[in-house]
C-alpha cells in the first residue's frame, strides 16, 4: 500500500516537473474564459439595475458576514475607501444595504442586506452556482477537489484565510 501510495505521488510529481510555459499559458487563458463565463450572467442581472461588478462583491460578502463591517469588507476586497464608499452608497440609498451604527465603536458601521438586498444577492448567487454546479457534474469530483486544490494555492496568504473562514470543512 505504502509502495503505490509512493509511486503514485511520485507519478504525480514527475508530470508536474513537465509543466512548459504553454501548458501555463493554456491555464492563464483558460482562467480568463472561465471567469469571462462565470460573471456572465451576473452581469446581465446587474446591468438591469444598474449596478457593475463591484456591487456584487461587496453584496456577496455582506450576505456571506452580517454585521461586517466597512473596514473589514476593505480589507476582503482590497479597494480603496473612496472606490467601497461609493459602491456602498447606492446599495444604501437603493434600499439593498442597510448600514448600522456600531454598539461598542459609534465610528463602526456594520452592513446588513435587506429584504431586496437578499433577493438581489440570491439572484447573482444562483446563477453562478447553476454555472458551478453544470461545470462540477461534468468535471467530477477529482477534478473539483484538484480545482479548489489549485485556486486555494494561487490565493494570497491573508485572503487564504478570509476564503478559509468561511469554509465549511465538511465540504
Amino acid at each position: 500500500m505504502a509502495e503505490r501510495t509512493a509511486s503514485a505521488s511520485m507519478g504525480r510529481g514527475d508530470t508536474l516537473l513537465f509543466l512548459t510555459d504553454d501548458h501555463l499559458r493554456r491555464g492563464i487563458e483558460a482562467m480568463f474564459f472561465a471567469y469571462r463565463g462565470f460573471t456572465a450572467d451576473p452581469d446581465r442581472i446587474l446591468a438591469e439595475q444598474g449596478y457593475g461588478r463591484a456591487h456584487h462583491r461587496a453584496v456577496h460578502f455582506i450576505n456571506r458576514s452580517p454585521g461586517t463591517t466597512v473596514n473589514n469588507l476593505l480589507s476582503i476586497l482590497g479597494v480603496t475607501k473612496q472606490s467601497l464608499n461609493r459602491v456602498l452608497r447606492t446599495l444604501v440609498e437603493d434600499g439593498l444595504v442597510e448600514a448600522r451604527v456600531g454598539t461598542r465603536d459609534k465610528r463602526e458601521r456594520h452592513l446588513f442586506l435587506t429584504g431586496d438586498g437578499e433577493v438581489l444577492e440570491r439572484a447573482l448567487s444562483e446563477a453562478q452556482r447553476n454555472r458551478m454546479r453544470s461545470a462540477f457534474r461534468n468535471a467530477g469530483p477529482d477534478a473539483v477537489a484538484g480545482f479548489r486544490a489549485v485556486l486555494e494555492e494561487m490565493m494570497d496568504p491573508d485572503m487564504r484565510r478570509h476564503y478559509l473562514d468561511g469554509v465549511d470543512h465538511n465540504q
